[in-house]
Order: C-alpha cells, then structure tokens, then sequence
C-alpha cells in the first residue's frame, strides 16, 4: 500500500515511536525497561488515500493501529498497546506535511494531519496568515495531534481553542471515509465534527483538518504584573474575563511558581524587583503575564482596558523584560525537565479546569494531595487559560526521586491527584484522556456517557483496531 521502504521494522524506529513524552515514559525509556509495549512496525502513508488504505488492510487482518504525530502525548495517548491484537502498528503521519488550500475569504485553510506547527506557521504564513495555536508542545506536536486531544494553545484567549478553530475535519475509518464540515454554523443534528475533534485516534485517523485562520499579528507586545498573593491574582483575572477584558495570553502564577521564576531569571535584578514591589505592598507577589497579538491599532486598544482593569486590582507593572522573558522561554520546560531527570528529581505536570466557585478548593486539594502522597514536594500551580465561568489549573510538581520505586511513586500521586479533581473539575482540560486518565472519565461523564462514547466506537470501528485501550 504505502511502498517497501515506507514500513518500517527496525528497533530504533519502532522505539522511537512506542510511546509519548509523560515522565513516567521518560523513566522507562532512560532505563532501557523492557516493561512497555512496542509496535511491531512503523507504517507511513503518504496521502489521506493511502491512510485508508492501510486501514482496510489492517481490518482484514486484525491488526490494531495507534496513529502518531508528534509524539508528545503525556497521557499514554499513544502507547504501542494491542489490546486483544495479535499485532500492533504505529501508523506515523509524519509525511501527509501538505497545506492543502486556503480560502482568503473565508479565512480557511485545509492542513494535512502530519503538519508539525512551526510548519503550520510559516505555510500560513507565505498567506499573511496565522493559526494562533501554540501550545508547549508546538515545536513537536501535530495539526491531527491538536484535533484529536482538543488542544489549547498559551493565546487561546485571543484566538481559541483548537476545536474553536476546526471549521472541517477529514477521517480514515475502518468503514471507509469521513469528512465533516459544510458550513460555519449548521442546525442539522449534533455537531458531529465535535465527536472527531477529542476522539484520540479512536474513531478514526484524522488526515486532514479545515482551519479557521486570521491575518498575521502586526504587533506583539508582552508584558509582566505582579499581584499581591493568589486570591488577588485569581480575582483579577475572573474580572477580566467576565468583562471581556482578557488579552490573548493571560497567566497567572501561584507565590510558589513566582519565586522559582525569581530564581531562575536572572535578568529580572530579583533584589531590586522585591524591593521594587515591597516599597508597593506586594510582598508575596504572583506574577501575571499578559499578552496581546494584533493591529497596533487593535492591540492598544485592547491593553488599555486590561491595564485599566488590572490597576484598579492592586496590579503592579512589572514591564515588558519578565513578558519577553517567558515568551522566548515558553518551550523551554522540556529540556528543562531533561536536566532535572539527570539530577534525579522526580518533575511532572498535570492539569485540570473548574468553575470559578471551584477555583480555589480545587487547587487547595490538589496540592494536598500532591503533598501528602510525595511528602517534600515543590508544588506549583498557576492558571493557564481563563474564561468567563471558569479557569484551568495548570500543576507542576518537583521532588526527590525515589529510586527503589520510582514509577510507583508517581503513579501514587497521580492518582491522588486525579481523586482530588473528581468532582471539582475536569480530569483534563487539554492534555486529553489516553490511558492515564481513562478510569476517571466514567466519573465525569456518567455511565451512560461512556456508553454512547462505545457506541460510536463500534458503529465506525467495528472489531476495535482503532488505538486499543485508550479513551474508553
């Protein structure tokens, strides 16, 4: 189907594409452990047409297929498992790199599945055009990897959420062919582009995806607040969103994440920026970052209601040094948690999302229960994405390694955390299900829920060689 030198059998290529980027995949591949599922090949499609036709040939011969963008799952979104397959493949997208077309005055644009999102950004950008999404994983990730985990990027404020911006979507199913998306808006039935959007790789190989883009920003400016402990902090930016008043990116910093930032960057002159901040009554600050993309004419605009907003709140400017700091080191946490690993410490994230009434109990609880189960721990939180009923929690935790059991050790807190959410927030706001967070999905979805979600499953992928064991 795809040509001899376009399945790949050798170890490094089956290895390299066994399992995503959490630590716990880390651990297990530092140590070279045998205990973790490896595909039997690596298979990779050229076209959308070619991608069906692997799948027709792996429906009629049983053979489960785990498709693999970037690799950047933290969920075990794309671990090699077979279920009850005899064998298993990694059905790479890496070569379906293509923009399809742009549609100057719809502002749509159609992105082949393996697109990676600096590549996005500049096919788009030979347009005058931008997507806006850029998440943490945006060096590595994928166009289909962002619609099948319903990715949030760092300026979703400003420009959505990825499924905000999926206008159509185009699948390879063990059935035959999907595509979804006719109109902006339609009233015929359930939006059915939303089942596909999140459906990680379980029904179906999404190829490609129709975008809702915009004009390259003009203007960006960014730009650091500091306010005066967490209460404030999160009460400032409830009041930006509830009065529309949020820019693009808007990221608030617990005391915890301030002062490992005040450690770590040495340009801000941390001395003379306490006292800076001391001499206005902020001694234990929260950093805020804010930032806006743009017209130059729109984003004065813009900032000019949120500084007002922000000064009426007790925020302190800080300038425009911390802003630029954290968006030229914004991908930098991967590398960072490489050195960390080296040294011996245990470094993971998780996140979560609840109403604003549930804000604050729910980021108590969380760190907790993060506490508890790890004992001496840096647990840090700050809020990632904002909206007008609510805001997401975005969780880092540090501690010792413990070395006799250290994948234990992680599994333990991850699920103390994950009971904490339960019933307070979401059990992911976008890192997406997988396997990590699939026994925590019935609780947020009701049984019937996960019904229907099975449902589906069988009506597009009958005899299950569709991700085995993630989502549901």
């Amino acid at each position: 189907m795809v040509g001899e030198e376009n399945v790949l059998v050798d170890a490094a290529a089956r290895l390299a594409r066994a399992t995503g980027l959490s630590y716990l995949d880390l651990l297990r591949r530092r140590a070279a452990s045998a205990d973790f599922p490896v595909p039997d090949a690596v298979v990779l499609p050229a076209d959308p047409d070619e991608v069906q036709a692997v799948l027709d040939v792996c429906v009629r011969h049983d053979v489960g297929v785990v498709p693999f963008g970037g690799g950047t799952s933290v969920v075990g979104g794309v671990a090699a498992l077979r279920g009850e397959k005899a064998s298993v493949i990694a059905l790479d997208l890496v070569r379906l790199d293509a923009l399809v077309s742009v549609d100057a005055e719809s502002r749509i644009a159609v992105l082949q599945a393996g697109v990676r999102g600096p590549a996005a950004e500049r096919l788009l950008g030979e347009h005058g055009l931008t997507l806006g999404h850029v998440p943490q994983s945006f060096e590595r990730a994928t166009i289909g990897g962002f619609a099948a985990t319903r990715s949030a990027g760092q300026a979703s404020s400003g420009y959505g959420r990825f499924e905000d911006m999926v206008t159509g979507v185009r699948l390879a199913t063990p059935r035959g062919p999907w595509k979804l998306g006719v109109a902006p808006a339609s009233a015929a039935g359930p939006d059915l582009r939303q089942l596909a959007v999140g459906s990680e790789g379980t029904l179906g190989v999404i190829t490609e995806v129709a975008l809702r883009v915009r004009p390259a920003p003009q203007v960006r400016r960014y730009e650091g607040y500091a306010l005066p402990g967490w209460t404030a902090g999160a009460e400032a930016v409830r009041d930006l969103a509830q009065h529309h008043a949020l820019a693009d990116v808007t990221r608030l910093s617990d005391v915890d994440e301030t002062e490992v930032s005040l450690a770590l960057n040495a340009g801000l002159k941390t001395a003379a920026l306490r006292r800076y901040l001391a001499a206005r009554g902020v001694r234990r600050p929260c950093f805020l970052i804010v930032g806006w993309e743009g017209t130059a004419h729109d984003v004065a605009l813009r900032r000019r209601e949120t500084t007002r907003r922000l000064k009426a709140a007790g925020a302190v400017r800080v300038g425009k040094a911390l802003g630029e700091s954290w968006r030229h080191g914004r991908f930098a946490g991967p590398r960072q948690r490489d050195v960390l690993l080296d040294m011996g410490v245990c470094v993971e994230t998780l996140e979560t999302a609840a109403y604003w009434s549930n804000v604050d109990e729910l980021r108590d609880d969380v760190r907790a229960a993060l506490t508890a189960a790890l004992g001496r721990a840096i647990v840090m939180c700050h809020i990632s994405h904002a909206y007008e009923t609510g805001a997401s929690l975005y969780f880092t935790v540090l501690t010792a390694r413990d070395e006799a059991d250290p994948v234990g050790q992680w599994q333990r807190a991850k699920a103390a955390a994950s009971e904490a959410i339960a019933g307070l927030g979401t059990i992911s706001h976008h890192h997406a299900v997988g396997v990590d967070h699939a026994p925590y999905l019935g609780a947020e979805i009701g049984s019937l829920g996960v019904e229907v979600l099975r449902a589906a499953k069988s009506a597009v992928d009958p005899t299950g060689i569709l991700n085995p064991g993630k989502l549901v």
